[in-house]
């Protein structure tokens, strides 16, 4: 086997452990949201730190698999892939820790049962969750129709962001004495949507290395739709 193949491979292991890493950082801020958990939540924030230092670490071995041998097409495809899967993975854990923040920062809120299965918060963990791990299924098992299946569920969750302003909105009329829970909840939905984009951003990459077509800025069908 030749080196570089070798180093690729070294490199497709690296990126599917940090995605496990990261999909183990939403799975616990999601489940200490819903509890309110603060122990959970402060296992969330002490793994940030291997999050960071994993992200530098794949960076640095993409730089040096660039410089070393020069890869092209598939492999140059999939080297700079990873470097933005990376940079993608990275965010969704620092909006992990922001989740996991909250519980931290207002354990005394005791969010309005009604107030969030209205909002669907339940919803949209359960779908930005399913989107993290379709898009490493697909990466790992390299099947871009796993890939492209994640944009539908994009919308899905752009939909339910939209929908939860006005829920949360009308529950403040109603309630103004918690304003500091909607607005917070508010913060923690934006969070949630902000995942989806950045796993949609990561099903654009795995496009990008398995069939050679660039996504980003592309007219798709809506139910495809792609930022």
């Amino acid at each position: 086997m030749k080196y570089i193949e070798n180093e690729l491979d070294g490199l497709k292991r690296e990126i599917l452990e940090m995605w496990s890493l990261v999909d183990s950082q939403l799975n616990r801020a999601g489940e200490a949201l819903l509890s309110l958990d603060r122990e959970l939540a402060k296992e969330v924030v002490y793994r940030e730190k291997r999050v960071n230092a994993f992200e530098l670490k794949i960076d640095s071995d993409c730089e040096d698999i660039i410089a070393l041998y020069a890869p092209v097409a598939v492999d140059l495809r999939f080297v700079l892939a990873v470097l933005k899967i990376n940079t993608n993975l990275e965010r969704i854990a620092d909006f992990c820790e922001g989740i996991a923040q909250f519980v931290l920062k207002y354990p005394s809120i005791s969010i309005d049962a009604e107030l969030f299965d209205k909002a669907r918060i339940r919803t949209m963990l359960s779908i930005v969750k399913e989107m993290l791990q379709s898009g490493k299924e697909a990466l790992e098992e390299e099947k871009s129709s796993l890939a492209v299946s994640i944009f539908e569920k994009d919308s899905q969750v752009d939909e339910l962001n939209h929908g939860a302003t006005g829920i949360i909105a009308d529950y403040l009329q109603q309630y103004p004495d918690r304003a500091a829970e909607c607005l917070n909840l508010i913060g923690i939905i934006r969070k949630m949507e902000r995942i989806g984009d950045h796993c949609n951003n990561m099903a654009e990459e795995i496009v990008f290395y398995l069939d050679a077509k660039v996504l980003k800025h592309s007219s798709l069908p809506e139910d495809q739709a792609v930022r």
